[in-house]
């Protein structure tokens, strides 16, 4: 891009001026002396006078005449200036001038201009246009406390914090870069190739394309730089490289004038056909608002895609502007018309903020005065005359006003945020299809990706979940609506090389013949099937990994994966924590987690096998129950069931018999209570599921052979001091001695099932182990035909066998597709079975000794029971004191006081084992003889005590009835 820039003179400081003073040195003599005592002071600085302004300010323009962006911006420029100053709401008494001079696309030129108008003592420049420009500039501004106004130097890297007097009125590139990493991750891909101008331009830009994709895990797979000095032999060499690359996905961030060339020689590589994609900055919109209809030539090369532009709000400012904009450049008398580009939009806006910032300024009562710098006065005399650049006194006042500008523009709202960017920064995404376009989208750093402005977005509450994000459909490069997968195999002529363990046991899964090169097995069967499914070519190699003496580890196949020596590994890759933070795997496509295996006998049936369903403790709680249900149901009877009484030995053995007999349900005596019967419901229920699993427990001993262990799962290993077997290269020893924190001493490696075997028959008492862990796809295999053996217990983790990519790899998802259809449609159960199902077991009908049953199963039934027994008593208790107290009332208010608490103890006791009709009877005979006994009372009042008798004493039917409730 070209230069461009904007010195403001002011007209009392020329050197006409000071000709005039040397002509006229008395009248200036007293000018001077007045304004001395007009101002109260005259020296070189910031003058406060409200009064007066400068009549003309001179406007100097640097960029290259015939670029895209310096053909829209002299227009603009222009009606800028004119609009300004018909204006007389803007700088009121004082008219912009325009002087432009052209950098003709040199920076070396635009340098060198941008000095000279340092010289002539400037206030502020726009521009410049090239971002390579103003990184040395913006020194030369800081040192001179000149603002810097540029509508199109978007480097990221020009930051207000660096260069405090560079202000960017335009979109800064980090917005840009952003916008094109939500249309990555928007697509899924993981990886793009970068093509740019090597330069700071492009450099700085794609490294803020880096540092943005890596928020979303994307990432730049390979940096295509492209020569400044453009040269088609230099883009085609860049290119070839990147077309021998993974990723199908180019960012192309260069300049206008480079663009096309470049995507002429990706044309001609075949790099715009189907399966790419390319996005391209915004130099492309920029070529497609200002030279539309491009030539056919051109067209052909951009068809498919993607590009994006600066988005400016519509307007009614915009609509006037747009709509005058022929009649504008006609009046310019340009060779042929050109359409307006945003760089246009925001050149036009950047002289109106600037006019309105010197408005401000002026009405804050500033003048414009410059002083010499102490340490370029020192160069005087030089044959660069750098002695003659002054600092600008009001520097820091003219950009405070600009940075605090805020008004309504043709690009919209105009006004900065605290990092020196405009508010609202947005893109319009853009498909190239045909002669035109479509637009497909809008991104900004509010709402992200829509198909909606974002301005209809910043009334609403911030939304950026992921089902928020849309774009509309795209017709990409090849004209196909598939999106490109964003990557292929390179056609570089080089296999991918992939890793396979050389196992030494277990050849069913993987075996590895030296002589012919081969591997076959379940596993490989596996990966050949899958990758038959991918949906285009797949040239691989198959290298083992191992010296073929001992099985290899599989942690350092990943490894070695991921430091380049592989471009995959396959094979009996368990997927564990650890491997998936270096690699990505597949889908599982085997279930394979660890187990126990330890050697088993069987048990031989005798006379006492008939106590082998319950454990010590549960026979015993079942039968003190049996005696506590016995008692409570005695207790509940004795005083109103004939059943339950007679002499104690008679009225124990009735308990003991009762108890007992419930286990039958061949229990004679009957309960007439309704607590002693809700007891015995509860206890008949308990005694129906002990009963019940006794019988299932005892049918399965008697009648399937049962094999014992002495291990019951890795929890009697962990508590056990016992060597524990694993195989070699496996990742149990890890486990073991990380997540179980068994010693490492006590683990055996193992290389064969023959070893296996061994090593378990010895023992651990004659050198050999108490248990295997490994995982169980090896031991299920290692069980079909060894029967002295068994999984003990359960399989204490879950895992599954996978492929492994290296990380981001796109093989992985595509892999796991194949895998999952492999599932779908039974082949991946016809591989197993061709090589996993070997001959079973012999003793397939016998099984592991089953835990005896525990009272931890059954205690909720026994906490029941227990809960309804001490509930009756207590009510039966309840009820028993309430009728001893009534009986005994009178006699208790008659007895002495002297009467012991034994005393009354005893009373209660015999009271409570005797019958209750006799008690009844025996009140009911007393209250007769009190009525009697009483002369006082008539007929009728005896006859009415009677009815109080009969109330008070209630019939033996309902006092047995009550102690019941």
């Amino acid at each position: 891009m070209g230069n461009m820039g904007l010195v403001i003179f002011f007209a009392g400081t020329s050197t006409k001026g000071l000709e005039l003073e040397e002509r006229a040195m008395g009248i200036t003599f007293w000018f001077l002396l007045f304004l001395f005592f007009c101002n109260g002071s005259y020296a070189a600085g910031i003058q406060r006078n409200v009064s007066t302004r400068p009549e003309v300010v001179q406007v100097g323009a640097i960029f290259a005449f015939d670029s895209i962006v310096g053909k829209a911006a002299e227009v603009a420029i222009k009606a800028a200036l004119d609009d300004v100053n018909s204006n007389p709401d803007v700088l009121p008494g004082t008219k912009l001038n325009v002087s432009m001079l052209d950098s003709n696309h040199s920076g070396f030129l635009g340098i060198v201009e941008v000095l000279q108008f340092m010289e002539a003592e400037t206030v502020a420049i726009i521009g410049p246009q090239s971002s390579v420009i103003a990184h040395v500039v913006c020194d030369i501004a800081n040192e001179l406390q000149v603002p810097l106004l540029s509508f199109a130097a978007t480097d990221p890297t020009l930051s207000s914090l660096e260069y405090p007097y560079f202000v960017r009125t335009t979109q800064n590139d980090l917005f840009q870069m952003a916008a094109i990493a939500a249309i990555v991750d928007y697509y899924a891909w993981r990886e793009v190739i970068a093509v740019y101008t090597d330069d700071d331009y492009g450099r700085n830009g794609i490294a803020a394309l880096g540092d943005k994709l890596a928020e979303r895990r994307c990432k730049i797979s390979y940096k295509a730089a492209l020569n400044p000095e453009k040269s088609r032999d230099d883009i085609t060499n860049v290119l070839v490289k990147a077309g021998l690359t993974e990723s199908r996905i180019l960012v192309l961030h260069t300049y206008s004038d480079y663009g096309l060339e470049v995507l002429d020689v990706a044309n001609f590589l075949g790099m715009m056909g189907s399966g790419y994609a390319w996005i391209a900055t915004n130099w492309l919109t920029d070529i497609i608002d200002t030279n539309s209809p491009l030539p056919s030539d051109a067209l052909s090369d951009v068809q498919g895609l993607i590009t994006l532009r600066m988005h400016t709000p519509d307007s009614q400012l915009k609509r006037n502007f747009v709509s005058n904009w022929g009649k504008l450049t006609s009046k310019e008398k340009v060779h042929h018309s050109f359409g307006l580009n945003a760089f246009g939009l925001y050149a036009y806006d950047t002289v109106w903020l600037l006019a309105r910032a010197l408005d401000g300024y002026f009405d804050q009562g500033w003048n414009i005065s410059f002083s010499k710098d102490s340490r370029l006065s020192e160069l005087q005399g030089d044959s660069l005359h750098l002695d003659a650049m002054s600092i600008f006194d009001g520097g820091q006042k003219l950009l405070h006003n600009i940075l605090a500008i805020n008004m309504s523009g043709v690009t919209g709202s105009v006004q900065f945020n605290p990092d020196g960017n405009l508010i609202h920064p947005a893109f319009e995404i853009i498909n190239v299809i045909g002669t035109g376009y479509t637009k497909i989208g809008y991104w900004s750093n509010f709402s992200g990706l829509s198909v909606q402005p974002p301005e209809n977005f910043y009334s609403r509450p911030l939304n950026n979940s992921s089902s928020n994000q849309r774009l509309k459909d795209v017709m990409w490069p090849g004209q196909t609506a598939e999106k490109p997968r964003g990557w292929a195999i390179p056609n570089s002529g080089r296999h991918i090389r992939i890793g396979v363990p050389n196992r030494v046991s277990y050849r069913e899964f993987i075996a590895y013949t030296p002589s012919t090169g081969s591997f076959n097995g379940y596993c490989i069967d596996v990966f050949t099937a899958a990758v038959n499914l991918l949906p285009y070519a797949f040239p691989y190699e198959l290298i083992p990994f191992g010296d073929g003496i001992n099985n290899p580890s599989i942690a350092d196949l990943v490894e070695a994966m991921t430091l380049g020596k592989f471009d995959a590994a396959i094979g009996d890759l368990a997927i564990t924590t650890n491997r998936t933070k270096m690699a990505d795997f597949t889908q599982p496509y085997i279930e394979s987690g660890l187990v126990v295996v330890a050697p088993v006998r069987a048990l031989k049936s005798n006379a006492w096998a008939f106590l082998r369903p319950f454990t010590p403790m549960m026979w015993g709680v079942t039968a003190v129950f049996f005696l506590i249900v016995g008692a409570v149901v005695w207790i509940l009877e004795h005083r109103i069931n004939d059943e339950f009484r007679g002499p104690p030995r008679r009225q124990l053995v009735t308990i003991l018999w009762f108890s007992f007999s419930t286990l039958f349900f061949a229990h004679r005596e009957r309960t007439v209570s309704t607590l002693g019967r809700l007891v015995l419901i509860i206890w008949l229920f308990v005694v129906l599921i002990i009963n019940s699993s006794y019988t299932a427990s005892l049918t399965s001993i008697l009648t399937v052979q049962q094999l014992s262990s002495p291990l019951k799962g890795i929890e009697s290993l962990m508590t056990s001091d016992d060597p524990i077997g694993y195989q070699q290269g496996s990742f149990a020893k890890n486990y073991l001695t990380q997540e179980l924190n068994i010693h490492e001493s006590r683990l055996i490696p193992l290389k064969s099932a023959d070893e296996y075997a061994n090593a378990l028959k010895k023992g651990p008492k004659n050198g050999g182990v108490a248990a295997l862990v490994d995982e169980r796809a090896y031991m299920e295999l290692f069980l079909s035909t060894r029967c002295e053996f068994t999984i003990a217990g359960q399989e204490f983790t879950k895992n599954g066998w996978g492929f492994a990519f290296p990380r981001d790899s796109p093989l992985a998802i595509d892999m796991s597709t194949a895998i999952l259809r492999l599932s779908e449609n039974g082949d991946l159960q016809r591989i197993h079975d061709k090589w996993l199902m070997s001959s079973a077991c012999s003793s397939q009908g016998t099984k592991l000794q089953v835990d005896r049953l525990e009272l931890k199963s059954f205690w909720g039934l026994f906490l029941l029971c227990g809960l309804a027994c001490l509930l009756a008593l207590l009510i039966y208790f309840i009820l028993v004191v309430r009728q001893f107290i009534r009986h005994y009332s009178a006699n208790e208010s008659e007895s002495s006081d002297r009467s012991s608490r034994s005393a009354r103890l005893l009373t209660f006791l015999s009271f409570a084992d005797e019958k209750e009709e006799e008690v009844k009877s025996r009140y009911k005979k007393r209250q007769m003889e009190k009525a009697s006994n009483s002369g006082s009372v008539n007929d009728g009042s005896s006859m009415n005590g009677s009815s109080i008798v009969n109330m008070e004493l209630p019939s033996n039917r309902s006092i047995a009835s009550n102690s019941e409730v």
